[in-house]
């Protein structure tokens, strides 16, 4: 379906969001997307709706939005030997021409995307289909070009418009389970071949990923081209979360372009609108790891489309397009309701893996089968109503433009030693829908002048356009190792005996991009030693982290210090993938020498496989003593405070005393701090004035000389206002208390919980509309962005952002939370001083 070109010309509309028009597109380029999942969506009763709102076919509103190709993925036989479907839409031959035939009723193209596997196919996985093990590299090829010839034919004989077939699924390390490049090459081959015979005029595509790596796709091209291989098409995948910039993409793919005389696309592309879970399911990219360059919002989710189109468009006419993977697979039901998806997804297949798929993937599907993981990156709302971002592919040729607001308020992040100042910027961006920026001056809370010690602390602030930030401080104790989490690969600390280990680049790191990684297929041992000198007289402690799996019951994985007086040891554990423990050796007491030597040494069975990453020598304090129960009960009475009933200004005040309350309780200081706060946040609330009646400056009306005919209102109407959901603090910490207040509610009770991945915290009553409520935190939340949500019969009626923060180190505990990563930084002791500003953005609204 080529769009007018008229229509190309055409000014900005107005819209509910901006986005930039892309020039030079042309009438074919590809606006596209994979729908794979759609039948067993609609099996599971999944519905959507257009523009107007009304009950509509998914391919109608797709249509209407400017969509002009459907991607369909094809796997060979997604069945166990029962027939039960694998998921993930448990796409085979005969419901991958179901979806193109829909397709083609609505005048797009379809591209028939081959991965010759039964069930995913991507870098890690490439499993040969069921029915190809134990075939040889040349059996598999004459399997697959059969597959693809009869897979074709169906296709054909069904009326689908193929205007493509992709041969693999981001084959960067196999295809097929084979991974020699000859073989590789005769398997890509005998694909081509079938296509050329079944649909002459159709292109031929190739589809690898991971544009960020330096030459990674040159090198492809070039073992493509060496070997002969027939193909048209050099396609991407594009995440903005994992695959570098747009800039980027756009010079790799002009180089393969102009190098290799062919034609370039984005096979996979897509992007969130919200944090949130929409079905009870862990997302793929969620609070805890998000990494987009913009705003997870539908202005951001649009902002991403639109920027990888134009990277595209930016190759000139061998840049065919975009696909936007899987927009429509969102929730069969809400969080609320998970028993009731499973049974769904299990039925249906329309979570991304059935039970059923654990036979031919045990390690992933069969352990953390479930539902969808890519509801928030749908370009539909988990109601199934269309967001606006869907029609980026129509806004992208004329531009769009709305009310300008803010989308994101730079999050401030300061990481210092203790005993060094804390210095807090002056500004801080805030960043609007049509991607202007300004810098308004902020004026923070005295509250940070009561930091006291290692520790996580919030302190508000207050902009001068009167948005209300958070500066998270983050006091880390003088770290007396050098090189403790490996990132230098220049220095020379750390002497390694033994084998299987190495300091090396890896993804299993506590933080950072290095560790000391160790396996062997044997048994093996190795220690990694450091000797440590100028630590000053005192206590410490020594601590690492450890991950990984395959121990046996008798292996030996010891964290140690010696020296002049010192000899302490603890076990280091392996308990699973990126599952981090900490070790901790001591306290110790280091002498004038100054002199500790660590290290670890591991005697461990063949298989055992792990990292070991934030080696820390800190010093040691026993907790300060002290009595908070009656700074905690001012604190709980300040919440509790209806601010609006009294002045700003007496207001203001209190508020900087609460700041300050929550910094002196989150840190280490005596019991004078406490009592001083104590006495602060007393006067704050003493010192509160109600704000006096406003005199009216109107007379009174006269009375009317007839009474009205009816009332104005039913007096048994529901209040009118939406409910309202505000919090005592914007961020916590796991395990801490939050006080939330609700107004304008209509039920006789409320359900109080939090998400990501919804837990109910409190269940309360609701007197004259409003409810309120102290809950605390789930200590095992992840750190991150979360929302407190309200709930009244299962249905969301109000939430507000709560962000989780990391727990601060102590140096004890095992439990103490997750430690800051200095990575790249050098480590400066003693009196050194280190600051580090960590500025994000937040969402606004």
């Amino acid at each position: 379906m080529a769009i007018p070109a008229a229509h190309a010309a055409d000014g900005p509309v107005e819209a509910g969001i901006f986005v930039e028009r892309v020039d030079g597109l042309s009438d074919d380029f590809i606006n596209g997307v994979d729908v794979s999942s759609i039948l067993a969506q609609e099996a599971s009763g999944v519905t959507y709706h257009d523009a107007q709102g009304s009950e509509a076919d998914l391919f109608d509103v797709l249509e209407e939005s400017g969509v002009n190709y459907v991607r369909v993925r094809v796997w060979n036989d997604p069945y166990d030997a029962d027939g039960n479907g694998y998921g993930g839409g448990t796409v085979d031959v005969p419901r991958a021409v179901e979806i193109g035939q829909r397709a083609t009723a609505h005048g797009m193209r379809v591209l028939v995307d081959f991965h010759y596997s039964d069930f995913w196919a991507d870098p890690a996985k490439q499993q040969a289909p069921k029915a190809w093990q134990g075939l040889t590299p040349a059996e598999k090829a004459d399997a697959l070009g059969a597959f693809t010839r009869d897979a074709l034919e169906a296709f054909a004989d069904a009326g689908v418009a193929v205007g493509m077939v992709q041969i693999g699924n981001e084959t960067n390390n196999r295809i097929a389970d084979v991974v020699d490049w000859d073989d590789k090459a005769a398997l890509f081959q005998a694909g081509s071949e079938a296509v050329r015979e079944v649909f002459p005029d159709a292109l031929v595509a190739l589809h690898f990923t991971n544009p960020e790596t330096a030459n990674r796709y040159t090198g492809y091209a070039a073992a493509l081209a060496a070997r002969g291989v027939d193909y048209d098409v050099f396609a991407s995948s594009y995440y903005d979360f994992w695959h570098g910039t747009t800039d980027n993409l756009t010079s790799v793919l002009t180089t393969i372009a102009e190098t290799y005389d062919k034609k370039v696309m984005v096979a996979e592309t897509s992007y969130v609108h919200t944090l949130d879970d929409g079905d009870g399911w862990q997302n793929s990219v969620n609070a805890g790891n998000f990494t987009g360059s913009r705003p997870a919002t539908v202005q951001g989710q649009a902002d991403v489309i639109r920027d990888v189109i134009a990277a595209v468009a930016a190759v000139g006419d061998a840049g065919l397009g975009v696909f936007y993977w899987e927009p429509a697979w969102t929730p069969v039901g809400p969080p609320s309701q998970l028993e009731a998806n499973k049974l769904l997804w299990e039925r249906d297949g329309s979570g991304w893996a059935s039970s059923f798929a654990g036979e031919y993937d045990p390690e992933d599907a069969g352990e953390w089968y479930g539902g969808s993981s890519w509801d928030n990156q749908a370009l539909f709302g988990f109601d199934g109503h269309p967001l606006e971002s869907l029609r980026v592919f129509e806004y992208v040729r004329t531009g769009a433009v709305t009310e300008r607001v803010e989308t994101s308020i730079e999050e401030v992040a300061v990481t210092v030693y203790d005993g060094t100042p804390v210095v807090l910027p002056t500004t801080v961006i805030v960043e609007y829908n049509d991607r202007t920026t300004e810098n308004p001056a902020v004026t923070w809370s005295s509250a940070v002048d009561w930091i006291r010690g290692p520790g996580v602390y919030a302190i508000p602030g207050r902009l001068a356009t009167g948005q209300h930030v958070t500066a998270i401080v983050t006091v880390l104790e003088t770290n007396y190792v050098q090189n403790h989490g490996f990132e230098d690969t220049a220095s020379t600390a750390w002497t390694i005996t033994g084998t299987g280990a190495a300091i090396e680049a890896t993804t299993d790191t506590d933080e950072g991009a290095r560790a000391l990684k160790f396996w062997a297929a044997s048994a093996y041992s190795f220690e990694a030693t450091q000797t440590v000198t100028g630590v000053p007289a005192g206590e410490y402690v020594l601590q690492a982290r450890t991950q990984g799996d395959g121990e046996g019951a008798d292996d030996g994985r010891w964290l140690w210090a010696w020296g002049d007086g010192i000899d302490a040891s603890a076990t280091m554990q392996l308990d699973g993938w990126r599952t981090f423990r900490v070790a901790t050796a001591g306290p110790f007491t280091v002498g004038e020498d100054g002199v500790v030597n660590i290290g670890v040494t591991f005697e461990l069975t063949g298989g055992a496989w792990g990292t070991v990453d934030d080696v820390r020598l800190v010093a040691y304090s026993a907790a300060a003593e002290r009595d908070t129960d009656a700074l905690e009960a001012l604190l709980a009475e300040a919440d509790a405070v209806v601010r609006g009933d009294f002045t700003a200004e007496t207001v203001a005040a209190l508020d900087d005393a609460s700041a300050a309350a929550r910094v002196v309780l989150a840190g280490s200081g005596w019991q004078d701090d406490v009592d001083a706060v104590a006495e602060l946040l007393q006067d704050a609330l003493d010192g509160l004035e109600l704000v006096g009646p406003v005199p009216s400056e109107e007379p009174s009306p006269v009375p009317s000389e007839q009474p009205s005919e009816q009332p104005s209102a039913d007096p048994s109407d529901p209040p009118t206002d939406e409910p309202t959901v505000s919090l005592s603090v914007g961020t916590v910490r796991p395990g801490g208390r939050v006080h939330v207040e609700v107004t304008g509610v209509d039920a006789p009770e409320i359900e109080i919980g939090i998400a990501s991945t919804y837990r109910a915290l409190a269940t309360v009553p609701v007197v004259g509309g409003a409810a309120s409520a102290t809950v605390t935190v789930p200590s095992d939340i992840e750190p991150g962005l979360h929302h407190i949500q309200v709930r009244v019969g299962g249905v969301v009626v109000a939430e507000q952002e709560l962000r989780v923060l990391a727990l601060g180190a102590t140096g004890v505990a095992e439990d103490a939370g997750r430690w800051v990563v200095l990575a790249g930084a050098a480590l400066l002791l003693g009196a050194g001083i280190l600051l580090i500003e960590r500025r994000r953005r937040r969402t606004v609204g």
